[in-house]
């Protein structure tokens, strides 16, 4: 067999949160060249547009949908659309993420609230959603993303790391309920990446140089070094791999 041919993704439906930037755009450029479909979720429909029109040549048949995960009650509604478009959900990515930059002593209800509901009770019922999809197919690959700071703690982002500790014990958890139904349920766990929501983290040079000295590969990282991962994770090679955090973060743990 070829070895292309154990990572195909030729036929898969994916729906991939916050895929209108960053690691979720990234996360939408992989699957796609891998021959998925990708269903293109996030609140910024424009933004969403741009990544779908990204990846048009590779992946025709890839779309965006408008949703704001952080409302759960109204999620049911546009996963039934997607299954009523393409007949099944294959691979489902909780890309979509927020943080706060607050010191603990002055985090307010509502930005806890504002944290949680998008990284771990939005993740949570969305998969919810899309798993009975998937229990129906006896198949299906749900993938978390987590974080560093689900391992380390980092200041002012207590809400975050609590957030993201919570999507591995959910990985863990999620994947022992799901493996009778052959759902595997995995999490990739970025260290220092480049993005939108972490820009205002390397504006300070000192900082940034600080950072990338601590990382053994000695740069941050980039939307395509996560690429491998998330294909590995979602083709069937990694069928008998669940419940599993694989981190990405240039050796930053390790060292």
């Amino acid at each position: 067999m070829k070895i292309d041919d154990l990572f195909h993704l030729k036929g898969k439906i994916a729906v991939i949160t916050g895929a209108g930037k960053g690691l979720g755009r990234g996360y939408a450029e992989a699957l796609a060249s891998a021959g998925c479909t990708c269903v293109c979720i996030g609140r910024n429909k424009e933004a969403l547009d741009e990544t779908v029109a990204l990846i048009h040549k590779e992946s025709p048949e890839s779309m965006a949908l408008s949703l704001d995960i952080s409302d759960v009650n109204n999620i049911e509604t546009p996963i039934e659309k997607i299954i009523s478009l393409f007949g099944r959900i294959d691979i489902l990515i909780n890309n979509a993420g927020t943080e706060i930059a607050k010191d603990f002593i002055d985090v307010t209800p509502d930005e806890y609230d504002a944290i949680m509901s998008v990284n771990m009770k939005g993740a949570y019922f969305l998969s919810q959603a899309v798993a009975k999809q998937m229990i129906l197919q006896k198949q299906g690959k749900i993938i978390n993303i987590a974080s560093l700071g689900s391992y380390i703690g980092l200041a002012g982002s207590t809400v975050y790391c609590a957030s993201k500790g919570a999507v591995l014990q959910f990985t863990k958890t999620l994947s022992i309920e799901l493996s009778q139904y052959n759902i595997q349920v995995n999490a990739i766990a970025p260290g220092y990446f480049l993005t939108d929501m972490t820009k205002p983290f390397f504006e300070d040079e000192e900082h940034r140089r600080w950072i990338e000295n601590r990382i053994p590969i000695g740069r941050v990282g980039t939307s395509k070094d996560l690429a491998g991962t998330v294909i590995f994770l979602a083709s069937s090679v990694s069928d008998y791999i669940t419940g599993q955090t694989i981190i990405v973060d240039g050796g930053w743990l390790a060292s």
